[in-house]
């Protein structure tokens, strides 16, 4: 069992305090006031207060640390110390629509060494309201879900693995090359699934729910916390081309070693 370090405990104390809310106001959600962000991509009421609430709580427990927000932008702290990549509310749709899968995404970034831009992301936790689940991971000591080690699974064979995805949607996301990808994929693999939040896609993969994922045009709140949870699960992301970074969000491809190879080559083939 792994002492939760007071970072850890910083961030799920936010993920809770907003999550609470959220739990609450989804069981009203009919009442909610929705506005319009643009085509099929709606933020409520409650995204904002939910943002706000990991602000307010984020900025009182690290005040000279800067901020990404889904909602707010980006908010500059002191460039030497690290910053928050925050989604308030991943699956937004879902959340609207009374399906009760959905996650609030925090993860910690460091600046690069030497200066100019942001380094490894060093701690991340996703947390479900719904079903008061916390994943959380910091570099080089594992991942978790609350006091239990995570491990991505074992399978090595493409036969045996159920695979995520997130599916394009009205102005979002490439139709053609996510139907490249899926025809070259869905014909090798037990299953795939689309549940719409990819934070919780990544958590559920370092789980060994899921075996595979995939997905491209997301952005770093999405993913930032995700990444790291999968690597210190034991499992491999990288972009399209094979290519590893702290974070990916254009182009990811999460897996264990043996399954990520194996469906990089069909992606990959697929693309070419």
């Amino acid at each position: 069992m792994a002492a939760l370090s007071g970072l850890i405990r910083v961030m799920e104390r936010a993920a809770r305090k907003a999550g609470n809310r959220l739990r609450r106001d989804f069981g009203e959600v009919e009442h909610l006031q929705v506005s319009r962000k643009g085509p099929a991509d709606f933020v409520s009421k409650a995204d904002q207060i939910a943002e706000r609430t990991l602000y307010d709580e984020l900025l009182s427990a690290r005040p000279d640390w800067g901020f990404v927000l889904e909602e707010g932008g980006t908010i500059e702290g002191d460039p030497d110390k690290p910053r928050w990549i925050i989604d308030p509310l991943d699956g937004t749709s879902n959340f609207l629509h009374g399906i009760p899968h959905f996650a609030i995404s925090i993860a910690a970034q460091e600046p690069r060494l030497g200066g100019g831009g942001w380094g490894e992301v060093t701690a991340g936790v996703i947390y479900q309201p719904i079903t008061d689940e916390t994943f959380w991971a910091e570099k080089t000591r594992g991942a978790w879900l609350h006091d239990g080690r995570l491990r991505v699974s074992a399978r090595s064979r493409l036969s045996d693995a159920l695979v995520a995805t997130g599916i394009p949607f009205q102005g979002h996301g490439d139709f053609g090359e996510w139907t490249k990808i899926f025809a070259a994929i869905g014909p090798q693999v037990a299953g795939i699934r689309r549940y719409g939040a990819a934070s919780l896609d990544l958590a559920w993969l370092a789980a060994g729910r899921f075996d595979g994922f995939w997905e491209s045009g997301l952005s770093d709140w999405d993913t930032a916390a995700g990444c790291l949870i999968v690597r210190e699960a034991g499992g491999f992301v990288s972009d399209f081309r094979g290519r590893s970074s702290p974070i990916h969000s254009a182009q990811v491809l999460a897996a264990n070693d043996a399954l990520h190879s194996r469906l990089h080559k069909l992606l990959a083939g697929a693309l070419r």
